[in-house]
């Protein structure tokens, strides 16, 4: 069989072949990139990759997505009976099981990589690739194994109610967009999934950060069922800058956990630029906080692509003001291979990533006093050690962070689990069993 994919790669009659799971089949987050990145990646490298996700205005064509399932929006205006039919399916979708199936049957994949399938595809999947008999690798970009909002994040801050099956926290406080109706719907879909123990039937989780698969330790799961496989970014595609910005810049979606308020306060404090670049639910806000401190920010809009490296590269520093469970956000890797130092609040992941006096440094969460005292530090360095901190940084990512870093480690998981025994390449892309 050859089919011709969107992206002009055929079909491979005898190669590997990767069934790709996502709710999303668009850049809309972090978790989205690392999926197609991955498929990218493995498609290079002469397997096929077979995609299954959720209809949606925005996605990239893919001539797999008649299996796709039905749009499921939270917050959009639906009917009753809408509302019930898509209740059913967040808890346990049976549309996604059998459209599933039949993808398999034309696909024959031999392993499954899943990343984000919350609320949407449902991990009412996962039984049926442990029936088909397929390795199934997850791999976790956020917290929902143990914090059905996903977050560890209420209303006062980092939250661990849940602890230990505590689930009932999540209507409690609302969790889920102030909602009970909501929260009360997310709690039902992790009960159900913890009666019928779903995620048994994982073959491997993966973590991107250490972060992570401690937090999951302490919350009662298996060491043994975890590979730790760091993020990766392409270092080739990104130019990186060999001179020292002014401003400071934030890149990113603007919502409470990301802490951008918390940045605007110090910028205030510590009088320094600031350049923000981004949107979300949060953005009208910052803009009349920053009014009010007389913070000097520019609110850039949202950018992509060179227009947003170019921003990057502008930057004295790149700043992660996050106050929440960050895992390992790729912003900070981007900006290493743009050349930009980073600061970084010290919660969750952002630590592993910096060096601290090397690539940059680190600040207390949610601190304004402390991060307005690392910018004020970062403004008096000399330009030259801000560009050797960027060097470093670059080369620390191709060292350690880089696609082939990340496809070695992800086909050795997938190879012991069961999935392709083809983990060794040649620099050309050709594959040689293992």
């Amino acid at each position: 069989m050859v089919m011709t994919l969107s992206s002009n790669i055929a079909w491979r009659a005898g190669a590997p072949t990767l069934l790709s799971i996502n709710n999303y089949h668009y850049r809309r987050g972090g978790a989205d990139v690392v999926f197609f990145e991955q498929n990218r990646m493995l498609q290079e490298l002469n397997w096929n990759v077979a995609s299954f996700s959720m209809h949606h205005p925005e996605n990239i064509d893919s001539s797999w997505s008649k299996y796709f399932v039905d749009e499921i929006e939270f917050g959009h205006e639906y009917s009753v009976w809408q509302k019930l039919v898509q209740a059913q399916k967040v808890i346990y979708s049976f549309e996604a099981r059998r459209k599933l199936n039949s993808l398999i049957n034309d696909a024959n994949p031999q392993v499954a990589h899943i990343h984000n399938i919350y609320h949407h595809i449902s991990p009412s999947i996962l039984g049926l690739l442990k029936k088909r008999g397929i390795p199934t690798v997850l791999t976790l970009h956020d917290l929902k194994l143990a914090c059905p909002a996903y977050k560890m994040l209420a209303h006062d801050g980092i939250c661990e109610r849940c602890k230990p099956k505590k689930t009932f926290n999540v209507i409690v406080n609302k969790c889920i967009k102030g909602s009970v109706p909501l929260s009360a719907l997310v709690y039902l879909e992790s009960l159900v999934h913890q009666i019928l123990r779903s995620y048994n039937n994982v073959s491997r989780f993966i973590v991107p950060s250490r972060f992570y698969l401690e937090k999951m330790v302490e919350w009662g799961w298996d060491r043994s069922r975890f590979s730790y496989i760091p993020n990766f970014v392409d270092c080739e595609q990104y130019q990186p800058s060999h001179m020292a910005g002014k401003p400071f810049v934030f890149f990113g979606r603007l919502s409470h956990e990301k802490g951008v308020h918390t940045l605007i306060k110090a910028a205030a404090m510590a009088n320094v630029p600031v350049h923000i670049a981004g949107t979300g639910p949060e953005e009208q806000a910052l803009k009349e906080l920053a009014v009010q401190t007389g913070a000097n920010v520019s609110f850039m809009g949202y950018h992509t692509g060179e227009d947003l490296y170019n921003i990057v590269r502008n930057a004295r520093a790149v700043v992660l003001p996050s106050e929440w469970y960050e895992n390992a956000p790729i912003s900070v890797m981007e900006a290493y291979a743009l050349g930009r130092p980073v600061l970084g609040a010290n919660i969750g992941g952002i630590p592993e990533l910096i060096r601290i006096g090397e690539t940059g440094d680190v600040f207390i969460s949610g601190s304004v006093e402390d991060l307005a005292s690392k910018l004020v530090q970062y403004t008096n360095l000399p330009d030259d050690d801000l560009v050797e901190m960027g060097r470093q940084g670059r080369a620390w990512i191709k060292s350690e962070f880089s696609a082939s870093k990340y496809r070695d480690r992800l086909l050795e998981v997938y190879a012991d689990i069961g999935g392709p025994a083809t983990a060794r390449y040649s620099e050309d892309g050709s594959h040689t069993p293992a």
